[in-house]
Order: C-alpha cells, then structure tokens, then sequence
C-alpha cells in the first residue's frame, strides 16, 4: 500500500540534503570522531557485561544483564535518516526494515522498537508524518516486534527511524569479527540500491523492485545463517559492500576476497551509474576503502557499484546460507585487506 496523493502533491526527496543511509557522516571521519571514545566500565554492582560494544564498529551493542537466563544477551541499536524515496509511508516501511536489520545482523530477534522522528512542522503536513509511522508500523508488526512510542523534534529537515531492542543467544550470536580464513561469503540481497535510489531523487521515478528489496525483512536470511552455523555477518547499508566488508575483515584479522562477477545488481542500477546517479555517500565510501583495496582490473563503474551506499541492503555472511549467492570468500591476511578479482 502507497500514499499516492500525498505523493503526488509532495516529494518528500527534495527536503533531504541526502537520501537514506547515503547522508551517514563519511566511515573516515567517524571513526576519527569516536577514537578514543571507550565506554567507562560498568559499576561491578550492576552485574552488566558489555559483549559488542564500539571496538569493532559491529551493528549493534549487545549487553548480557543480571537475572536473564546466562545464554540470552539484549541488543540495542538505533537507525535514521532523511526520505529515501518520496512515498512516506514507503519511506517508513524502508526505515523499520533498516532499523530492525541492525538485530538480525547480530542473529537476534527484535522485541521492542520505538519511533525516531524529526518533522519540519511549517513546511510539511502532519498528516505526511502520520504516514510514515504508519509504514513503520506496520513492517514492525511484520516482524512480530511491538512499537512502544518513541521520539519527535521539529526539525528543518525530516527524518525518520527506530531504536529497536532485540535479544540473541549468545553462544550462536553474529560478529563481525569472528571471520576465519577459508570461509566463503553471502551476500542475501542484490545491491544498486543507492543508484535507483539516486535516481529517484533527481527524476522521480520510481522503481517498485528497488522499494521491494529495501522493504524486505532481513529476518529470515538471519535465522538462515544462524542454522548453517554461521557466527561472522554484518548488514550492507550505507558503507557499501566494500565499507562494511573493510570492517568485517579488519576486524577479523584478515584478508576479503570478491568475486566482482558473482555480485549480484538490481535492474537497472548499472545503467544508473553510467548515467552519473552517484550519491556522494557512495563516492565517500570509494575514498575510504581505496587505500586497503587492490582492485586489480576493475572498472570505474563495477568500483562505485561495489561502494553504493545501500539503505535497508542484506546481509554480508561468512558462510553459506540457502539460496544466497557466494560472492567471494575469507584468506589468511595478506597485503590488502579486500582484494578484487
């Protein structure tokens, strides 16, 4: 279900300086923003260890907490941003589903959300908003997670999204540090979805496969790679495929290997690129991770297609999950941390 006329009257796109997880700060200078910045440990009387915390740039904090059964930890996360497309209620379905990955990145299950909102009151109708949680809603609801409230400021700029709360065994919990050597990886969703996305921005097209994907619960892919075995995975969203799998590898301690042919695209989000809809996001995350790449022969475009800011993007597992396409595999370190064949 859209929100047609409000569509048509509106495009929420042009109020955005950037668009979905493409307007994230640069991975560069947040990482030079947070350095340093280790949390103080927990006072001993509170009984709270601290599993998955910011060492690591995982997905989300995971805390084990007194008088839980001791193999279940909780997850916490938080995830927003400006209108991805212009529908607003396609707009909140994308960032519930965005949000709520966060959990299933780490192998958990979401058990409560709450709406992050930020509404330009003089510039845009309360109606619009209304919307947008109501897109959100109801993919919460998809994912059999209560939405609980939340939070709004007035805001020049709309934005939206959730913190979510989820909870995970946490002997059978994803990292993205705990990649071996010899191990392939799976990628669950096709990207390009910056590009269309990009594209959308300038021209108003829309593109019903692209919504289709973002809006794609990334719940089941979560519970398969759990079952396979898995214990390594992040979600692709706004670094790119090669921005979280940099991270993934530097965090492991060792070296990613892709398989530039076996990635799968979008429709459409080659053609996107040649016609020049990069996002800025994308070309940031091309910058950052060229340093640690050796792209061998690569073209310009495979390059930025590989670097695409995703928003609500799948899950990067190293391991074989069912049905997912193996797009490289784990080596021991070597002298780049991801190489491109």
């Amino acid at each position: 279900m859209t929100s047609a006329p409000y569509q048509q009257r509106v495009r929420l796109t042009q109020y955005a300086h950037g668009g979905g997880c493409a307007c994230k700060i640069p991975p560069g200078e947040l990482e030079e923003m947070v350095s340093g910045l280790i949390p103080t440990p927990a006072r001993p009387t509170s009984g709270t260890e601290l599993l998955v915390g910011l060492d690591t740039g995982d997905d989300a904090a995971v805390v084990a907490l007194p008088g839980i059964d001791g193999d279940t930890a909780v997850i916490s996360t938080a995830d927003f941003f400006t209108p991805v497309v212009d529908d607003p209620y396609d707009w909140g379905r994308i960032a519930a589903a965005n949000a709520l990955s966060d959990v299933y990145a780490m192998g958990g299950c979401p058990v409560l959300a709450v709406n992050l909102l930020s509404w330009p009151r003089d510039l845009l109708p309360v109606e619009l908003a209304r919307q947008v949680l109501r897109g959100g809603l109801d993919v919460a609801a998809q994912a059999g997670c209560p939405v609980g409230g939340g939070h709004s400021v007035d805001d020049p700029e709309p934005k939206y999204g959730m913190a979510v709360t989820g909870v995970v065994d946490r002997r059978r919990m994803l990292r993205n540090d705990t990649g071996q050597p010899g191990v392939p990886l799976s990628l669950t969703k096709p990207l390009g979805i910056g590009m269309l996305n990009n594209r959308h921005k300038a021209t108003g097209e829309r593109f019903e496969h692209a919504v289709a994907t973002m809006t794609t619960l990334n719940g089941d892919a979560s519970t398969a790679a759990v079952a396979s075995g898995a214990v390594c995975a992040t979600d692709v969203t706004g670094y790119g495929l090669l921005g979280h799998l940099y991270k993934l590898a530097r965090a492991s301690g060792v070296t990613a290997i892709v398989d530039s042919v076996a990635v799968p695209y979008l429709e459409g989000a080659k053609g996107a690129v040649r016609e020049g809809y990069v996002s800025g996001g994308t070309r940031r995350n091309l910058t950052w991770v060229t340093p640690h790449t050796d792209f061998g022969g690569t073209d310009e475009e495979t390059r930025l297609l590989l670097a695409d800011a995703q928003t609500s993007g799948g899950l990067l597992v190293a391991g074989e999950v069912p049905g997912a396409p193996v797009v490289g595999e784990l080596v021991p370190r070597g002298d780049h941390t991801v190489v491109i064949r």
